[in-house]
């Protein structure tokens, strides 16, 4: 039997029906400020996996589990959402949480540690036993996602949710003042309201005065079209009945102020209390006074016409007013009064924090769009399950900004100039997007996606990976192989082409590997050119690169456009094996309803070997001094104009650019731009992600090569180096009896 609260049933039979018509299509979900209107945009980060590998600090474990606001605790946890950190242990009671629409429960995850450092040894999910990791996907334990924005609109300050019990009630008595003196007192509609606006608006000919309860108003926010029409009116007097039926006043007034728009400040929205009291008065909203209160309060009518900062005397009368309704209600001292009559607050403004990851909130609701264009045009909500790490994307916006503070310092010239720098992070097996910045702070194109310029000696790996792997009709090359490094000129349609050597010099012959290393022209050109143009842009192509159909053989050298995502995808096939990841930044779409609209699944391909990846990948090693696993490659573009560093470690694959964005020479080669904010990124951001193994493929083998001749030696011979082969594709031998009859380097 459906039981109503005892105030509805004081209604009249008209409104009781009303009533039990919200209830029944409303149904409650939890606690109010849980539950997304049908206006309300959600967007949460990915899961974070807890893997065996990494320490307790390089994971930032504690600094994670604090952001999700979990508490530490002195034993093993009892409850869900608390933790203990150990010396041998570290136990973590996670939360339910819903992630991508599916609900995975609370569970005990305990990590055993290395009492020496603090390293995870093994991971256990929900008993007090070791159970093995990776088993599979769903094995994997993981942190549930954080909320990352609440908007696509990349000029929204981020919320800061109240606490309704701690707000004093200076704070929230002048808005019911304004809206709603009888909130405690209705049902969701106030009869006596409508009437009143009713009178005003015949005496008036117009609609002069407004009715809605602030239940009402909480209903066109979070649920209604912003259309006007009976049917609508109809809709937001169900839904306020059903608000209130189901939610507490004070659930209903937090979930109001959480809301409720301010205006902006500098360009950016303002929603809710929290951001509003914050950016006009640079303090949280439990320490406003009546007269800030009050004053924000009347913001409300009118968020722009009656801003604080742009317009006070507008907003003047507004706040007079109702300080004499507070008096006039008994709802305010009197020294409070007296001081808030002295006039206006003083502002102290604040830049108010805009939500994270701009550009890439920006990305999901270009999705939306294009998945219901209808939806999106009507400002309807969605919920958004992403990929992103927040600390990651932390680190990656400091990173730029520090590194273009740097490349500022290295050339005062470019302070008057549209310098700017793009990072992408993907996890390189499945392409989740980690981290993403399109731009310095503020900036509006996302250059990330849109910017396409020339990647310079970045696709260098590429050619590389094409001659190791399949070498178009010929036999796949070895690293030792031999190629000429002399003069060169193609005869092309649009004329003679004469690629030369950064530094305008030659060395008559070099290994692939030293080509590599050393990033030389024109032995890749002649690389490219024995294993055919056409088949090594297939294999670009294949990796994620956009080519024209028929690219000039300049396309080796970095003479074609792409952007920092697409070279970031293409990168993942050396990192994943030989398999090319696709960038994927969103793991589920839904209305807020939950009904699901787009799920995309990790999508690679297959491009290369694991072996010809690895080889690739092992002489880019060489190119990373000190980096361990790391493997990367730079690129500066002609007359450098564009600056790039590409390269993987671990489990991330990341590709940063800096340029002008007129286009213009920057005048920097890529190790005093792009490289530093690589390396200070990835110093914090590889040991904080799971480990990626990278063992040897059974078909790699180590030979000693006499580096002059490119032949196999005995090992640890003077003139000679170790290298890795593909165990079929193997240089000639020399012997001290007899020599192997040597290849003719490739000319």
């Amino acid at each position: 039997m459906l039981r109503l609260p005892g105030r509805l049933l004081r209604l009249k039979p008209a409104a009781t029906l009303l009533s039990v018509l919200a209830v029944l299509e409303v149904p409650a979900a939890g606690a109010l400020r849980d539950e997304p209107g049908r206006n309300d945009v959600r967007i949460w980060s990915g899961t974070y996996p807890l893997a065996a590998g990494r320490t307790v600090r390089e994971m930032a474990l504690p600094e994670r589990l604090e952001a999700r606001g979990y508490r530490r605790v002195h034993r093993r946890p009892a409850a869900p959402g608390e933790y203990f950190w150990g010396h041998e242990v570290f136990w973590i009671y996670r939360r339910a949480f819903a992630d991508g629409g599916r609900g995975v429960g609370d569970e005990l995850i305990g990590l055993r540690l290395d009492s020496a450092d603090g390293r995870v040894l093994e991971v256990s999910r929900g008993t007090a036993g070791w159970s093995g990791l990776w088993r599979s996907d769903e094995a994997v334990a993981v942190l549930e996602p954080v909320l990352l924005g609440e908007s696509f609109d990349e000029r929204r300050a981020r919320r800061r949710p109240l606490d309704f019990a701690a707000l004093p009630e200076r704070v929230w008595r002048p808005l019911l003042a304004a809206e709603d003196a009888r909130f405690f007192d209705h049902v969701g509609l106030d009869g006596r309201a409508i009437a009143r606006a009713l009178l005003a608006n015949l005496e008036k000919g117009g609609v002069a005065q407004g009715g809605s309860t602030l239940t009402q108003q909480l209903v066109k926010l979070r649920d209604l079209s912003p259309r006007r029409s009976l049917g609508r009116k109809a809709s937001e007097a169900v839904r306020a009945l059903a608000l209130e039926a189901e939610h507490s006043k004070e659930e209903i007034l937090e979930a109001y102020l959480d809301h409720v728009y301010y205006g902006h400040v500098d360009g950016t929205h303002l929603y809710g209390l929290g951001a509003a009291a914050r950016a006009f008065y640079d303090r949280g909203p439990e320490e406003l006074t009546l007269g800030q209160a009050t004053a924000l309060a009347a913001v409300v009518q009118g968020p722009n016409r009656l801003s604080p900062t742009r317009n006070p005397e507008e907003l003047v009368p507004r706040y007079r007013w109702i300080l004499d309704r507070l008096e006039e209600l008994g709802w305010a001292d009197g020294s409070e009064l007296a001081v808030a009559r002295r006039g206006l607050p003083a502002l102290r403004p604040r830049t108010p924090e805009p939500e994270p990851a701009r550009h890439y909130r920006r990305w999901l609701g270009q999705i939306a769009a294009e998945r219901q264009p209808e939806r999106s045009e009507e400002e309807r909500g969605f919920l958004a399950w992403g990929t992103l790490d927040p600390f990651l994307q932390e680190w990656a916006e400091e990173a730029v900004a520090v590194g273009l503070n740097d490349v500022l310092r290295q050339s005062p010239s470019l302070r008057e100039r549209p310098l700017a720098a793009a990072l992408v992070t993907l996890d390189a097996v499945s392409g989740d997007v980690l981290a993403w910045v399109g731009g310095p702070a503020g900036s509006e194109l996302d250059r990330a996606r849109a910017a396409r310029r020339q990647p310079g000696s970045t696709v260098k790996p590429l050619v590389a990976l094409h001659a190791l792997d399949r070498c178009g009709d010929r036999e796949p090359v070895y690293p030792s192989r031999l190629v000429l490094d002399t003069p060169l000129t193609l005869e092309l349609p649009s004329g003679p082409w004469s690629p030369a050597n950064s530094d305008r010099h030659y060395r008559q012959v070099v290994t692939v590997r030293r080509t590599l290393v050393e990033s030389l022209n024109v032995p890749t050109v002649r690389l490219a050119r024995w294993c055919g143009f056409g088949p090594t842009a297939e294999t670009l192509r294949h990796a994620g690169l956009d080519l024209a159909a028929d690219p000039p053989p300049s396309f080796v050298l970095g003479a074609v456009e792409t952007t920092p995502v697409e070279l970031a995808s293409a990168y993942t096939t050396l990192a994943g094996a030989g398999r090319a990841a696709r960038a994927r930044p969103l793991r589920r779409l839904a209305r807020p309803s939950g009904s699901r609209l787009l799920a995309p699944r990790p999508a690679r391909r297959r491009v290369a070997s694991p072996a010809a990846a690895y080889l690739v990948t092992d002489v880019l090693r060489e190119v990373v001094e000190g980096g361990g696993d790391a493997f990367g490659k730079t690129g500066t573009s002609s007359d450098r104009r564009d600056a790039w560093f590409a390269g993987g470690a671990g489990s991330l694959v990341t590709v940063v650019w800096v340029g002008l964005d007129d286009s213009k020479p920057l005048g920097l080669v890529a190790a005093q731009a792009a490289e530093p904010i690589w390396r200070r990124f990835m110093e914090r951001a590889v040991p904080a992600r799971p480990p990626l193994p990278r063992e040897r493929p059974a078909a790699v083998v180590e030979w000693w090569v006499q580096e002059s001749t490119g032949l196999r030696v005995r090992d640890g011979r003077s003139d000679g180096a170790p290298y890795l082969f593909h165990r079929r594709h193997l240089p000639p031998k020399r012997r001290w009896w007899r020599e192997d009859p040597a290849q003719e380097p490739i000319s």
